[in-house]
């Protein structure tokens, strides 16, 4: 634990914070983006949460038990979103068309294009290099881990999340190495997998999400900023036709409305709603955390859900998937409602939500891994194997503990994880970067002698 402090304190205490804000202070936070790493951090925390559900408490999933059936506290909207880890992949989503167009969008709206366009060659260059490196990274520690049997415990629990997603280990070291490579290559191909690193699905549709944005304002950063908005909104609705159909889970819809939204945030519509932000803020948030509520499963189940899944019949485009479609319009509701919301900026501005932006991407990682491996341990060590029954066969498997193994456990557990988290972002991350900026002045020809071809002299 005090290592943990004493690692937060190196970070926590450059970062300022004033929950207070009056009306002088309105414009200095809608210039502030640093909320979009804080709530890019609390996603992070709740795709693993989700993942947590999945392995011990798989009936928050459904909304509540049996048609019209009573529902527990934690099925019920909002409070199940800790295991709604679609709806937070969603947010990411979001926020990289958000984050990655910021530059650009402001470079265009300044009449300096150019740099604009700089900008999104050296942005989507570096963006696929800083998705790819740690991913590998992460794959190579979970496939070394691995071959050691570190898994072997997660696969033969009763928890599904832990046993579906812990793989065997190789026949051979050699085998491991074509094994590894196949994992690296299967995670950027269609239908992504990785069976070291279950997460890294939804890698690829990240890094498919940024070329969507740097292609669309490749194309449209010299129009007027209200011509480049219009034709933002016409590909947003005309990828809820063709996303589907190109293995794209709203992930078009997702970005696009990001990219919007950072032009709502260039604009001075969001200084003139400023002062109501109070009023109109908690409803919409409200709203949004309700459709991301939405369950991937059962819909028809609550009258709250079923009430959402006929409406999804009447207004959904024809290829819209359903158990998507509320999550993802609850996310770009959300991430709309901020970029409105001086209050909701600076609240999501706090340090530790700042830190929680810091260590999202290693937290999505590393989190699957540790929960395969030392949550396992922690929670199984002391139990037996005995004969559980599922779905009419039985499995030799580790039973789940019991309640006050957990809480003594969880704390233990989220220390170590937490730490390891910020240690890989403060110490590893940089080789990253280094690797990425090695790279950008090669293959930009900013080193010496970097041509793979000898320079015409004439």
């Amino acid at each position: 634990m005090a290592a943990t402090v004493s690692l937060l304190s190196t970070y926590t205490n450059k970062a300022d914070w004033n929950p207070s804000l009056n009306e002088h202070g309105y414009k200095k936070a809608l210039q502030d983006t640093s909320w979009a790493d804080g709530l890019r951090g609390i996603a992070a925390v709740f795709v693993m949460s989700s993942h947590m559900v999945l392995a011990f408490a798989r009936s928050i999933i459904i909304p509540c038990h049996g048609k019209n059936g009573p529902a527990d506290l934690m099925q019920r909207p909002i409070l199940r979103l800790v295991g709604q880890g679609a709806a937070w992949v969603a947010v990411f989503i979001v926020l990289s068309g958000f984050v990655n167009s910021l530059k650009p969008v402001k470079l265009a709206r300044a009449g300096q294009t150019e740099a604009a366009l700089s900008n999104l060659a050296t942005g989507s260059f570096r963006r696929s290099f800083r998705l790819v490196l740690p991913a590998t990274a992460a794959t190579i520690l979970s496939c070394f881990i691995t071959q050691l049997g570190a898994y072997e415990t997660a696969k033969k629990s009763d928890a599904y999340w832990l046993y579906t997603t812990s793989p065997s280990p190789s026949s051979s070291w050699g085998t491991a190495v074509e094994d590894l490579v196949h994992a690296i290559q299967t995670t950027w191909t269609y239908n992504p997998e990785n069976p070291y690193d279950q997460p890294q699905w939804a890698l690829l549709y990240l890094l498919q999400g940024s070329m969507f944005v740097f292609t669309a304002l490749l194309v449209t950063i010299n129009l007027a900023p209200r011509w480049r908005v219009l034709t933002l909104v016409f590909l947003h609705f005309w990828s809820w036709n063709w996303g589907i159909k190109i293995g794209d889970p709203m992930v078009g819809v997702n970005v696009f409305s990001g990219v919007i939204f950072a032009e709502l945030n260039a604009s001075d519509i969001p200084l003139r709603f400023a002062k109501w932000s109070w009023l109109f803020a908690p409803p919409l948030v409200v709203c949004s955390l309700v459709l991301m509520s939405y369950p991937s499963q059962f819909q028809d189940w609550a009258p709250w859900s079923d009430f959402l899944t006929r409406g999804f019949w009447k207004i959904a485009p024809v290829n819209a998937e359903m158990s998507r479609f509320w999550p993802t319009l609850g996310a770009q509701l959300l991430v709309f409602t901020i970029v409105l919301s001086p209050h909701l900026r600076r609240f999501l501005s706090h340090r530790w939500f700042l830190w929680l932006g810091k260590i999202s991407f290693p937290l999505y990682l590393l989190h699957g891994s540790f929960m395969r491996s030392v949550l396992a341990w922690l929670l199984f060590s002391r139990q037996k194997i005995t004969e559980i029954e599922e779905e009419g066969q039985k499995h030799m498997r580790y039973p789940l503990p019991g309640v006050s193994t957990f809480v003594v456990v969880m704390p233990v557990f989220f220390v170590i994880l937490f730490t390891a988290t910020h240690f890989w972002a403060v110490k590893v991350e940089p080789y990253f970067g280094a690797m990425t900026k090695t790279a950008e002045d090669i293959m930009f020809g900013k080193s010496e002698g970097s041509s793979a071809l000898p320079i015409r002299k004439d």
